[in-house]
Formats: structure tokens, C-alpha cells, sequence
């Protein structure tokens, strides 16, 4: 069987989107604990294979993970989804960067394998439900990681002229504005990584409870979450050096550009006092 997760938005309103879900038939899933906070659990009958139930998960952070969805139902949820995302991201690249796994229910201790997610499948469904969540919070955190990868490779490209311009004595073509807007995104997209999520934290939910704890972890491994993290940060603090040089090159373009005007005021007024000495 397979799981997919795709990262689609910025954040879901999740109590919209259920309403919404449930109205159109599907089921809410309420076995979670209640500081499982900031998802939605939803089941479907339309599973692509009979050996599991259909099983959705939606994270406020803006990513679905779905678990045994016939195609065409995850088509028709994901139409469903787009009224209730805020700031969505580009379709193309949503199903680009996503994540699939495959997974199999059979005996022995639940575990991720060679790629592989084992579900015991000995298990209730309270517990079969909470170790889906495990896995399924590592793979949210990886699609959105991998859209905030495609945006800052995005954002280098926008730049990665400048070095050579500057190497080479041309002028850069961007104006103070246009420096400060760059410094602007950058900012921001650091906001996102560091501080709006929870990438190098494990979660508070999985403190007491460490068989969960250890499947987020070991599918967070797999994933690279980490190094993924630290590659990014690395860049991010490449541009910042890049754009500081960029402003501190427009500065003292600017004052040079001040110190002349007043060169010339002072040249004017002196050429006055001439004028009005000798005539």
C-alpha cells in the first residue's frame, strides 16, 4: 500500500475543512489524544487496496498525508482543500516535492525498514491510528521543507549573478528598494524555517510516549530532516552576506553620490563670492 504526503499551503483552517469533509460523506477520525493538537483525522471507504481502511491526515502547517486513498478520491479531497488553504503554494510544484512511501501491515513491532513503513498488525485501531500520525508528522515536515528548499533555490537563482557583476566593476542593476525587498524575503523565509516550525524539535507529544517518539525519529532520519535543515541555513546565510554586501555597496554609492552634490553646492557658492568680490 502506499502513503503520500503533499505540502499545499502556508496553513489550513482545519475547523472549515472539516465541516466541509464531512459533508461531502467522509468520516471524522477523533481517537487521538487531545494534545495531538493541530490536525485532522479523516477516514474514507475508497481505499486503493482492501487490505486497510483509508486514512487522511491534515496538519495546520498546511501539508496532507494520505494513507490507502484510491487516486481519484485523493484528486476530489485535494479540490475540497484548495478553499480552505491560506497562502497555497503553486500546483506544479506541490506535486513535484512530495513524499510517497510504501507500507504493509504484518507481525512484529511497527517500524520503518529499507524505505518501507511495517504497521503491526496485531494493533488496535487507537494505537494503528497514533503510529500513523508519527510517521505521518516526519513526512509533513519533509514536503514542507522540500517547498521551502524549491523557494530559497528560487530566490539564489535571483541572485546568484551579483557576485560576478560586482567582481567584474559593472554596475548592479538594483536599486535600494529592490535590495530591501531581497533582505525582506530572506528574512522571512528564515522566519519560516527556524521559527515558525518545529524541524529540529521533537514534538512535546512524543516526550511520554517513546515507541511514537522513536518512529518520528527514525523516519525524521531517513527523511535527512536535519541535514536538510542545516544545508539550508548554510545558503540562507550565504544570501544574507551577499545581500549586506549589496546594501553596503548602494551606501556608498549614495554617500559618494551626497559628498559630490556638496562639493558642487560649496563650488556654486564660491564662485558667487568671487562674482560679488570682483564686479
Amino acid at each position: 500500500m502506499q502513503c503520500t504526503a503533499f505540502a499545499t499551503a502556508d496553513e489550513y483552517h482545519l475547523g472549515n475543512l472539516c465541516h466541509d469533509l464531512t459533508s461531502h460523506g467522509y468520516v471524522e477520525i477523533t481517537s487521538l489524544p487531545r494534545d495531538a493538537a493541530n490536525v485532522l483525522v479523516i477516514g474514507t471507504e475508497k481505499s486503493a487496496k482492501d487490505d486497510d481502511a483509508g486514512m487522511i491526515f491534515f496538519f495546520r502547517e498546511g501539508a496532507v498525508v494520505f494513507w490507502n486513498v484510491e487516486e481519484k478520491t485523493m484528486k476530489n479531497i485535494m479540490q475540497v482543500l484548495e478553499h480552505h488553504e491560506i497562502q497555497p503554494y503553486e500546483v506544479a510544484l506541490v506535486h513535484w516535492e512530495n513524499e510517497e512511501m510504501n507500507y504493509r501491515k504484518g507481525e512484529g513491532q511497527s517500524k520503518l525498514h529499507k524505505g518501507e513503513i511495517l504497521l503491526n498488525s496485531e494493533l488496535d485501531i487507537d494505537e494503528f491510528v497514533l503510529q500513523k500520525f508519527a510517521f505521518s508528522n516526519a513526512l509533513c515536515l519533509s514536503v514542507k521543507l522540500a517547498i521551502w528548499e524549491s523557494l530559497l533555490d528560487n530566490f539564489v537563482e535571483s541572485i546568484q549573478s551579483i557576485p560576478e557583476i560586482l567582481k567584474s566593476r559593472r554596475k548592479v542593476k538594483l536599486s535600494h528598494a529592490d535590495v530591501m525587498q531581497k533582505i525582506g524575503e530572506l528574512f522571512a523565509l528564515r522566519h519560516r524555517i527556524n521559527l515558525s516550525s518545529d524541524l529540529l524539535i521533537t514534538p512535546d507529544f512524543y516526550w511520554d510516549r517513546e515507541k511514537l517518539e522513536e518512529l518520528y525519529d527514525k523516519t525524521c532520519q531517513f527523511l535527512n530532516i536535519n541535514r536538510r535543515v542545516k544545508v539550508m541555513n548554510e545558503k540562507l546565510q550565504h544570501c544574507m552576506e551577499l545581500t549586506d554586501l549589496m546594501r553596503n555597496h548602494l551606501n556608498e554609492k549614495h554617500a559618494l553620490r551626497l559628498e559630490w552634490m556638496i562639493v558642487i553646492l560649496i563650488t556654486i557658492e564660491v564662485m558667487f563670492e568671487l562674482a560679488r568680490v570682483i564686479f
